[in-house]
């Protein structure tokens, strides 16, 4: 069994969403406590929460073998699929940390740009209000992928203004108390930058690596995002025109 977890309060919580992505979890997990132990400023002082949202193969089985070996590690299980906005958000209000770390569950994020998305968010002090999001570069998806995620984000980018070239990804770090603040709804995680741009927070976008999946197939239903996509993306233009001035300004 793994020595008992210290410290209680962690500076960093990983949170990993994931969906039948046994293969994926134990080196995953294995590469994100290589690269942060091996950053000074986080060391041991970090959690993995991995949120399996409602598998039916393997991925809590790994998920549960990893946690015999590393005291970092722990569970959120759904029992049925709930969506990675939800997945996400029950991730992020267990975790004890102040800071945020999202990644994907499927690899193709690269837990080594984490020290590097991390010294930007923190470059200034850990009080601020930022979200470092990453940008991905030599994107390993299908060309129809990457055409749909730039006709998206070019529509998104022009109604919300939020200078965000890919929201898609997923390596993201942010402090906790400000997601928690943010109003939920299913597709979220996708508007981020926008909504936090909103309330006050500075946005930092840095590219970062993109990996080709090598285990498992992608979940993405991309008809039926793009539909939900544009409620979504209804609803944000009107919560922003909607949304009191004082919410924008900084307290003093």
């Amino acid at each position: 069994m793994p020595e008992a977890f210290t410290p209680s309060t962690p500076l960093l919580s990983v949170v990993i969403p994931m969906l039948d992505e046994a293969g994926n979890v134990l080196p995953l997990i294995e590469e994100i406590s290589k690269a942060l132990q091996a950053y000074a400023p986080v060391g041991e002082n970090f959690e993995i929460i991995c949120v399996d949202d409602g598998s039916t193969d393997a991925t809590t089985v790994e998920v549960k073998q990893a946690q015999q070996t590393n005291a970092h590690v722990r569970l959120i299980r759904h029992p049925k699929r709930l969506g990675m906005s939800a997945a996400l958000r029950n991730g992020i209000r267990r975790a004890r940390a102040t800071w945020i770390m999202t990644i994907d569950g499927d690899r193709q994020n690269d837990p080594a740009d984490a020290p590097r998305v991390l010294d930007l968010a923190w470059v200034k002090g850990r009080d601020r209000k930022v979200l470092v999001a990453g940008i991905r570069v030599n994107r390993q998806d299908t060309i129809g992928k990457r055409l749909a995620s730039r006709f998206a984000n070019k529509i998104r980018k022009g109604l919300l203004n939020d200078n965000c070239p890919d929201t898609g990804c997923s390596l993201k770090v942010f402090p906790r108390d400000s997601y928690l603040e943010l109003p939920f709804f299913n597709g979220l995680h996708r508007f981020m930058p926008a909504l936090l741009k909103l309330y006050g927070h500075e946005t930092i976008f840095t590219p970062v690596n993109d990996r080709l999946r090598t285990v498992g197939t992608s979940k993405s239903d991309f008809l039926g995002r793009a539909i939900k996509g544009a409620y979504d993306l209804l609803g944000v233009v009107w919560l922003m025109r909607r949304t009191p001035a004082p919410e924008r300004g900084e307290e003093g």
